[in-house]
């Protein structure tokens, strides 16, 4: 190995990525691939991008009582999630237009609704003074089970049939 200042090179050295940059790689590649497993890494991503969105806009409408907030919050993040969903998970721009996308999520998203609105409904009569933590965290975890029922909803139910072979 031969050093000049900040310069190394050692031949073995610089063939080889650091471990670091092979698991980054690993990663990108696995997000990008087209596999089932490829498109639930990105509903993941997806998910938790828009709860972030969700929270904010939860804790900023808190005031005007949590069923408001909840509301609004779960609308606006869910647009974002079916069209992030379309484009971005399933890589359907091209043969899902936008208001079928949203149609079709929606049904879920529904269901999705009234569980986390349930769920915050039995914490505001048991835990009356919970706070918006506690009740982003309530939403979040019923949501992720949702959002594992959208996947499959998604992925399997509302993907486009290949014509019969005759």
């Amino acid at each position: 190995m031969t050093t000049r200042g900040d310069l190394v090179t050692c031949p073995s050295m610089l063939s080889r990525r650091p471990a670091v940059g092979d698991a980054v790689g690993s990663f990108a590649t696995r997000v990008r691939a087209e596999d089932t497993l490829g498109q639930f890494v990105r509903f993941v991503l997806v998910g938790g991008a828009t709860t972030l969105l969700y929270a904010a806009i939860f804790t900023v409408l808190e005031g005007l009582g949590y069923l408001p907030a909840h509301v609004v919050a779960t609308a606006a993040s869910t647009v974002l999630a079916n069209e992030m969903h379309r484009r971005l998970t399933f890589h359907a721009g091209e043969r899902v237009h936008w208001f079928t996308a949203q149609w079709e999520a929606g049904g879920v998203t529904v269901i999705g609704l009234l569980a986390t609105s349930a769920a915050l409904g039995i914490l505001d009569s048991t835990v009356p003074d919970a706070t918006v933590v506690v009740q982003v965290s309530l939403v979040a975890a019923v949501t992720g089970l949702i959002g594992l029922m959208r996947f499959v909803a998604l992925r399997w139910l509302f993907r486009p049939r290949m014509a019969e072979a005759a």
